[in-house]
């Protein structure tokens, strides 16, 4: 099947058509796998490599089974499963492709729920979708593609990677619409895994994608956005923790800084940094979140002045490329992932951490969210938020 030029709009994205997605050897090199998940991005990236002539492998994953209650009645059995299957069979058979299904129910459940239920008893807020990344997409996929014979594995994510002739370094950049890029999420990304790593769509922008997948008749054109954290389709956190983790919606006491008792709570595991609804505490001015104290079961409320802060410490920091830090280590950094870039110094310290210090104050530091960080459109890499240094 080739890909129209007009199904994209030759005068807005040329590129897309005719430029190389990821490294110079990629025009040798024609085999990739596509992780297909039936939805609109990763179909038109298939497509879009089909038409340069790539031998395309479809592989989809089955990731996650749960109950009939807890997916809105709508496909018992595992997520991913018969409706997400049948989905990114049926595009593979509209594009010509053979198509594959793996299961990775294990696998994503020891390194992605296991990992999200542990964050949340240790009264942190964690991104089950940089795991997912690291661990089983461009883990558990690209070692099965890898040993299929492909010289690629291809997603639908909005980001791009850029190789460097004169360093022989792979640069991972933002995708094109900045709404939509999803470059944060894969900061963990090596050296080895970028060179094997192709983003089809991340030189368009979302609008172009659904309107290539309309040129093209595929049936993912108007399916609507994968949510947020794809094992909880009913998107009811408090009930799929709550089933599964006890011990952190124990009852406990909200205080202030100086520990004086104003309410009582239902569970850490209800609550986050920055949080403001359902505190159930009356005061005569807005109090958030500020602080989750596992250890004393306390929720610690403040004003809104106190969420700023100027410093944190992260672990497990990951640099992209190693030369990435080597002139100076300003960098502009995110805390979440709609959170607006901003600038800081980064301080590598004796314990292995990196210190993060703010030109200004940012509001809502959440430990176990990813802090990113950037130059320009380039990642440089990433790490854990542990919490603010000034609370230390």
């Amino acid at each position: 099947m080739s890909l129209p030029v007009k199904a994209f709009g030759r005068s807005a994205v040329p590129s897309a058509v005719y430029l190389v997605f990821c490294n110079p050897d990629s025009m040798n090199k024609k085999n990739a796998a596509v992780a297909m998940s039936g939805g609109v991005d990763s179909s038109v990236a298939a497509a879009i490599l089909k038409s340069r002539g790539y031998d395309i492998l479809g592989l989809t994953l089955k990731l996650f089974s749960m109950p009939e209650k807890e997916n809105g009645n709508k496909d018992p059995g595992v997520f991913g499963g018969p409706e997400t299957v049948e989905s990114a069979r049926q595009i593979a058979a509209k594009l010509g492709i053979d198509h594959v299904v793996l299961d990775a129910e294990d696998v994503f459940a020891e390194k992605v729920v296991a990992d999200f239920l542990a964050e949340y008893s240790r009264g942190r807020t964690p991104n089950p979708c940089i795991r997912c990344n690291e661990f089983i997409k461009f883990g558990v996929l690209m070692d099965k593609a890898s040993k299929l014979g492909m010289d690629f594995l291809a997603t639908g994510h909005h980001a791009r990677v850029e190789w460097e002739a004169v360093s022989g370094v792979h640069f991972l950049k933002k995708g094109k619409d900045e709404n939509k890029d999803q470059s944060y999420f894969l900061y963990r990304l090596t050296q080895n895994q970028l060179g094997r790593t192709l983003f089809p769509v991340g030189d368009l922008t979302k609008t172009e994608v659904r309107n290539a997948a309309l040129s093209l008749g595929l049936p993912a054109a108007g399916r609507p956005e994968s949510q947020e954290v794809c094992f909880i389709p009913d998107n009811d956190y408090v009930r799929f923790l709550e089933e599964r983790i006890p011990e952190p919606f124990r009852p406990g006491f909200i205080v202030d800084r100086e520990g004086l008792i104003l309410g009582e709570h239902k569970g850490i595991a209800r609550f986050t940094i920055g949080q403001r609804r359902g505190l159930g505490i009356s005061s005569g001015r807005p109090l958030y979140v500020i602080e989750i104290r596992p250890e004393k079961n306390e929720i610690v409320v403040g004003p809104d002045g106190l969420l700023y802060k100027k410093e944190l410490v992260a672990s497990d920091f990951n640099l992209i490329h190693p030369a990435g830090l080597r002139n100076t280590r300003s960098v502009q950094a995110r805390i979440r992932y709609k959170h607006r870039a901003a600038e800081a110094a980064l301080d590598f310290l004796d314990s292995g951490h990196v210190r993060v210090e703010f030109e200004r104050p940012q509001r809502a530091v959440t430990p176990g969210q990813a802090v990113v960080f950037y130059r320009g459109d380039t990642v440089i890499g990433g790490g854990t938020i542990l919490g603010s240094a000034e609370d230390d």
